[in-house]
């Protein structure tokens, strides 16, 4: 706590702003919306790399925070105080961080497949910022955000080379993403069935668990949507990447609204048919993985073709 409190010493307003804004690009949104568009636009197996180290490290993350139940510095010490803006998106057990873990996943990973100077230096820098800023706004201790960067830079360098042989082996992927699946559905089947104590029922604490069991339903869904991705592009849809700069920004655009309109609006329809709200919740990802990754796509050969002048 004391390199914490360090930190809450120099705390100002406009340093307060500024990692506020920072660590944003930790959250979810930030982390779904690079990774389809990377998919989308840049490489598809870059894609499956950025979001499937998203989607592994999220499960490790879940499992360590379920597993050790450690409470949140302040409420560990009710002396510390904390940026008053981060206590909403800080919710539930403190380590390890999933913040860091989203962040240094997704931006490492962009460092690591790819050699573009400017560009790993902008990542790397989010690398450090991020996992600072967690630091800084008094939510996470440095152990939290140590283990979460050190997970998060094995799956960089173990996924990284596999995914790249992957691209000319189907083999590989098919295993990386079956093996994805069955880690995914393990940890679905912790947070509902493991006989976790009592105290992990209270009223005050219940959410802990709930939040866990919506991430597995929701991750379960994800895996399963993306082996069938990748099923219809390998045997069927082959979708190239490549279109003008501003095409790109259209079919970027236009992907991201319908992958939305599947999670927010097909909500409604989804819950109504499927009464567990659980099992609707990995119907609808499901098919928010399957909109991205095959329906979508059907498009692409419409957005390469304009700005030809043929």
């Amino acid at each position: 706590m004391s390199f914490l409190y360090a930190l809450e010493s120099i705390r100002n307003p406009v340093l307060d702003a500024f990692f506020s804004v920072i660590t944003m690009f930790g959250e979810e949104t930030i982390f779904m919306a690079v990774g389809m568009i990377v998919f989308w636009c840049i490489n598809k197996y870059q894609g499956y790399f950025l979001l499937s180290i998203g989607f592994i490290g999220t499960v490790l993350n879940q499992f360590l925070k379920m597993f050790f139940r450690i409470p949140r510095p302040w409420v560990r010490d009710p002396n510390f105080t904390i940026v008053s803006s981060a206590k909403e998106a800080a919710s539930g057990y403190s380590f390890p961080s999933g913040h860091t873990q989203t962040s240094v996943g997704l931006f490492g990973g962009l460092a690591r497949w790819n050699k573009h100077t400017t560009l790993r230096a902008v990542t790397l820098a989010l690398c450090v910022l991020v996992p600072f800023s967690r630091l800084y706004l008094g939510v996470h201790t440095p152990a939290d955000v140590g283990v979460s960067l050190a997970v998060a830079a094995l799956l960089i360098f173990v996924g990284c080379p596999l995914f790249k042989k992957a691209e000319q082996n189907p083999k590989i992927m098919y295993a990386i993403l079956i093996g994805m699946t069955v880690f995914v559905v393990a940890f679905l089947c912790f947070v509902c069935f493991y006989p976790f104590p009592a105290e992990v029922y209270a009223a005050d604490a219940i959410h802990n668990l709930e939040s866990a069991q919506k991430n597995a339903f929701t991750l379960t869904g994800c895996a399963l949507g993306m082996i069938v991705v990748y099923t219809v592009d390998h045997k069927y849809l082959h979708f190239e990447t490549k279109a003008v700069w501003w095409a790109q920004i259209l079919k970027a655009a236009g992907g991201i609204i319908a992958v939305l309109f599947v999670k927010e609006v097909l909500r409604f329809p989804i819950d109504a048919l499927i009464p567990h709200a659980l099992i609707a919740r990995l119907v609808r990802y499901f098919l928010m993985v399957i909109m991205a990754g095959v329906v979508w796509p059907m498009t692409f050969r419409f957005f390469a073709k304009l700005g030809n002048k043929s």
